[in-house]
């Protein structure tokens, strides 16, 4: 039985309980947010060297970084190296998005030395298939994306991004309505561009019951994908974004009934005054479902900085109520992040889920910040370096001022306001 089945019995599982403590929650209420359908928690059963992680409500807004080849820059190595680093400053999760080398190899390698849970999007092992055999990508049978997702579902993958809402229907709302910058999901855009070659609805919503099997034979999270999300302000909150997550939410609530836990992602390029209405239409048309944001980017004009981009809107949709960031790099737009780039990506998501847990009042948040305000009140130099996000970083910037005798930084020395006031 999967987590969800569990809970609807009363059982608390193992994976509850030290969710729990992970969590500074009771058992009980992870095993009801699990019933209820607002919290999940990824961990497959093939999957079980990494700690259980719990997404939803009332929890600790979580972090996710993307790591992967692409046909131009293939090295394993390297991604390993991402993967430590990501982990390493703080990611809850991790997303292999290769689409370069034996994907099969990269994944289980990754998941080999992965702490933390890993995702995937199986649509890009079935894409990258079809190339190496020397067909088209609209020569995908239903049958070869499912066997990648079996496959994936066996090696251990805890979630997987399927673009089930990527229907006929959702897209002509698309092109109805028309996009600045059309389709930029790259999932997305492989689906509607097999449906429209072969004439035929997307398998995985044709087949969804399919897909429910399967995940549900290795308690394998559902991340119902934003193919539709606007890769632009000017495109966001249209018909075809809402067209597909109304079919989000219907395949949500057929999940649940499955026993298939499932979360859902959006929203992409949004206005920051258009950010807390998109996360409360989310969760109001999925039940409460766990949500995973890419972005929100309220910006389209910051390549380079759109990891600050990125943590303003995640900041803003953390406190409406999402639960699961994904992170934004400052190479986002421009290539793959170097090492440098996954860290303050990470970093940077993992500041704006922090403000977005106090505005929730996550159990802890509010704690921190007073500690650190304690710190600087008593010139606690260690232990502001200790209660930082990133220790690392404030530990190499700290320079004492040698003109207040080590009460101050160098920016103030004598002159310390704080000093001064204890005078």
């Amino acid at each position: 039985m999967t987590q969800l089945e569990k809970a609807r019995q009363g059982v608390i599982t193992g994976e509850m309980t030290l969710s729990a403590v992970q969590e500074g929650v009771s058992p009980e209420y992870i095993r009801q947010g699990i019933a209820d359908g607002t919290i999940v928690i990824c961990r497959n059963v093939n999957h079980t060297a990494i700690r259980p992680l719990a997404i939803g409500l009332g929890l600790r807004t979580k972090v996710n970084a993307n790591i992967g080849t692409s046909k131009d820059h293939n090295d394993l190595n390297l991604e390993l190296e991402k993967l430590s680093v990501a982990i390493a400053a703080g990611a809850d999760a991790v997303m292999d998005l290769s689409t370069g080398g034996h994907l099969a190899d990269i994944r289980k390698a990754v998941m080999e030395k992965s702490t933390v849970a890993i995702g995937t999007v199986p649509i890009y092992q079935a894409a990258v298939k079809m190339l190496e055999e020397k067909k088209a990508i609209s020569d995908m049978t239903s049958d070869d994306l499912f066997a990648v997702i079996e496959e994936n579902g066996r090696d251990g993958v805890d979630f997987i991004t399927v673009h089930c809402g990527v229907t006929r229907q959702s897209v002509a709302a698309v092109e109805a309505q028309g996009r600045v910058l059309g389709i930029v999901s790259r999932g997305g855009s492989m689906t509607a561009n097999w449906m429209r070659c072969n004439g035929r609805e997307n398998p995985l919503y044709e087949e969804y019951d399919r897909l429910l099997d399967v995940a549900r034979r290795y308690d394998m999270v559902l991340s119902l994908g934003d193919g539709l999300r606007p890769g632009a302000i000017a495109d966001a909150t249209d018909q075809g974004q809402v067209a597909e997550l109304i079919l989000l939410g219907q395949l949500a609530t057929r999940a649940r009934a499955a026993g298939v836990q499932v979360m859902i992602e959006g929203p992409g390029h949004v206005p920051i005054a258009d950010v807390e209405a998109n996360i409360k239409l989310q969760k109001k048309i999925c039940q409460g479902a766990p949500f995973y944001v890419l972005g929100p980017l309220p910006t389209d004009i910051a390549p380079g900085y759109d990891h600050i981009t990125s943590a303003i809107g995640g900041a803003i949709a953390g406190a409406a109520g999402a639960d699961f960031l994904c992170y934004v790099t400052p190479a986002e737009h421009l290539r793959l992040p170097s090492l440098s780039d996954v860290r303050d990506g990470v970093m940077a998501a993992r500041i704006a889920a922090h403000i977005a847990d106090i505005a929730k009042g996550v159990p802890g948040a509010f704690e921190r910040d007073r500690k650190m305000s304690e710190c600087r009140r008593n010139f606690d130099w260690q232990g502001q370096v200790d209660v930082s996000i990133d220790p690392e970083k404030t530990s190499a910037l700290l320079e004492k001022s040698k003109s207040a005798e080590e009460e101050g930084c160098t920016m103030c020395g004598e002159f310390c306001a704080i000093k001064l006031g204890k005078k």
